[in-house]
């Protein structure tokens, strides 16, 4: 009963987010939309007992967010919070491909002859999945970590060649903008 609440209560965050990830005005909100639906995704992975698939989609979806938040100041230089704008273009094209495809897959899910289930599936199931992915790649993910996080600060440095009050000059409290005098 309380699986069945809370499942629903998650898919509907999804859902709710992911509407979000189009309605808000600026890019930031909808970056925080974006992981705030793929979290839920993941957490309801986790609810039906998919622990290695939904810790996966949470982490892989938050640093994909933080990463996307520091693009978006890198490569556009404002504050993505700040700067509004509109996440739908082409909204009668848009709109048309997205119900197709709605149409199509559901089509799809409900016409398909689905198979029934041969036998039992084997014990450790998700263990051996994660085994199967990843034992012979660690050693290749724990050095691509470190060397992203690496590639991402000297993208950040190279991109912003000036400091942050590098346009103050000497006068760093900005009276001069101000039309204030200095003391």
């Amino acid at each position: 009963m309380l699986t069945g609440i809370v499942f629903w209560v998650l898919a509907v965050v999804a859902v709710a987010a992911g509407v979000a990830v189009f309605r808000v005005d600026s890019m930031a909100r909808a970056t925080y939309a974006l992981a705030a639906s793929f979290i839920a995704v993941g957490l309801v992975l986790l609810l039906v007992d998919l622990e290695f698939l939904g810790v996966i989609t949470v982490l892989m979806m938050t640093m994909e967010m933080a990463v996307m938040g520091i693009y978006m100041i890198m490569f556009m230089g404002m504050n993505p919070a700040l700067m509004p704008m509109s996440m739908v273009h082409g909204k009668r094209p848009a709109l048309a491909v997205s119900l197709g495809t709605f149409v199509v897959l559901a089509a799809g899910a409900l016409l398909v002859p689905w198979p029934t289930r041969r036998g039992a599936p084997a014990a450790g199931l998700v263990t051996s999945l994660g085994e199967a992915i990843m034992e012979s790649k660690m050693l290749v993910m724990m050095t691509v970590s470190p060397v992203l996080f690496a590639t991402i600060v000297a993208a950040l440095v190279l991109a912003l060649p000036r400091g942050r009050y590098d346009r103050l000059g000497d006068d760093l409290k900005g009276t001069a903008l101000r039309g204030g005098s200095r003391r």
